[in-house]
């Protein structure tokens, strides 16, 4: 660190008198001066750790890595060290480097590159490759298991294959398996309904990186609310905990603190950093974080910096339920919206959609002022009348919709309801889309 600092101040001062092109040679030469070359060890036997995992269709898994010490070519005979302490022999069929953003196929690696090695379709990340000679396993690495879990249902809406290539169920399936192949922490698992997976992750950040991927690609598909995944632990109920860091200016620090807390976050330290800022540690439940860095951004005027990873899992906050406590407004109607409807509607509460909007039954167009939901119907016009008026050519308007990102769509669902996402929409709506039927289903669960 201290030697950095040196650099860095060196740099400063010849700055003002150098080139763009003169101040990065001397950059990269006073690197070359200072900081030591790595130890050549390539002549020792083979240690290969397993970082990260590809898919190819032609050879299968790929085990992608940087090589420890010694050297390995294509057709040796060497052996997987593997979590469980067992071994496996094996031989390389195939070798790629990487060269700036492509990986091509070469014949041969040694100590310090980072590689991708095929020939073993079970290989998995922390499991090292070393020579069947010398067999010397180098410490497993620790991979942080699934905290969040959400469904992911083939669309089955009114407006179902409308914007996507890829619709159909057996797509979708097939996607998702394929992509647990080479992300580790992915698990995907069939349940009891019909063209529905659920799909469990290490957040809402990593699930919802997955649903952007999926979207890019053409297909369509439906969201359920995200739940945490429990845990039991010695005889005892655990959801998973998170380490939160932020970093803001000191105007926002109130507001965070505050908004943390309604999450049942618990304050752990608070600094300051110097030039206005602060530092702020929490431990905060997952669910409790779902769709708050919307929220955050918006709090800290996008000057805030918001860290969090996996801690623990502690008991169960009992009593206590995050999520929103209005309902919402449910179309009635198919058809496409008009300004005269909205109009009325959105004095009952925030809409989604402008005029002009394709909407069908059952499909939420805003968040209601109220605990329940509210039916409307954002399709009909306007009756015409020979009959002229004062202020009746004034022109028709309505407030700016909130359109919703992915994450805050997320964030809104309630049990009853789902995320239809499509490469040009987002959409929310009831699971159970007829008006009469959803009634009776929510009578029947009042009761219950």
């Amino acid at each position: 660190m201290y030697m950095l600092v040196l650099l860095m101040v060196h740099l400063h001062m010849k700055m003002i008198q150098l080139s763009r092109n003169k101040l990065w040679l001397l950059f990269f030469e006073t690197i070359c001066k200072n900081i030591p070359a790595p130890v050549d060890n390539s002549d020792e036997s083979l240690q290969f750790q397993i970082t990260m995992l590809d898919w190819d269709d032609y050879v299968g898994r790929i085990g992608v890595g940087r090589i420890y010490r010694g050297k390995v070519k294509v057709g040796d005979n060497i052996t997987v060290m593997k979590i469980d302490g067992t071994k496996q022999n094996f031989r390389v069929t195939k070798l790629f480097g990487y060269f700036g953003l492509n990986r091509n196929e070469i014949q041969e690696a040694k100590a310090g590159d980072i590689i991708a090695i095929s020939g073993i379709n079970d290989i998995f990340v922390g499991e090292t490759i070393a020579s069947a000679e010398d067999a010397e396993a180098l410490p497993p690495l620790h991979i942080d298991p699934p905290t969040l879990q959400m469904n992911f249902v083939a669309n089955d809406s009114p407006f179902a294959g409308k914007e996507g290539t890829q619709v159909t169920p057996k797509k979708l399936e097939d996607r998702l398996i394929k992509q647990t192949r080479t992300d580790v922490s992915l698990k995907v698992e069939s349940t009891d309904q019909i063209n529905s997976w659920t799909v469990s992750g290490r957040g809402e950040l990593h699930l919802s990186i997955l649903v952007e991927e999926l979207r890019r690609e053409g297909f369509e598909m439906q969201l359920s609310r995200p739940k945490v995944i429990y845990r039991e632990i010695e005889g005892q109920m655990c959801e998973p905990f998170e380490a939160v860091q932020v970093d803001t200016p000191d105007q926002y620090v109130g507001s965070v603190i505050d908004s943390i807390s309604q999450r049942k976050g618990e304050m752990k330290n608070m600094e300051s950093t110097g030039n206005g800022q602060t530092r702020l540690e929490f431990l905060v439940p997952s669910r409790g974080l779902i769709g708050y860095n919307n929220e955050f951004m918006s709090q800290t005027a996008g000057y805030g910096i918001l860290n969090h990873t996996f801690e623990k899992y502690g008991p169960v906050i009992k009593n206590w339920a995050p999520g929103r406590r209005n309902g919402a407004l449910v179309s009635i109607n198919q058809g496409p919206s008009t300004t005269y409807s909205l109009q009325s509607v959105e004095e009952r509460g925030q809409l989604f959609i402008g005029a002009g909007v394709e909407v069908y039954e059952g499909m939420i167009v805003g968040q209601s002022s109220r605990e329940r939901d509210i039916a409307v119907n954002v399709t009909k016009g306007k009756n015409l009348t020979n009959t002229r008026a004062a202020g009746k050519d004034h022109a028709a308007a309505i407030k700016t919709p909130k359109t919703l990102t992915l994450e805050e769509a997320i964030e809104f669902l309630n049990d009853d309801e789902y995320c239809e996402v499509t490469p040009q929409s987002i959409r929310l709506r009831k699971k159970i889309l007829n008006t009469n039927e959803r009634k009776k289903a929510d009578k029947k669960r009042d009761k219950d």
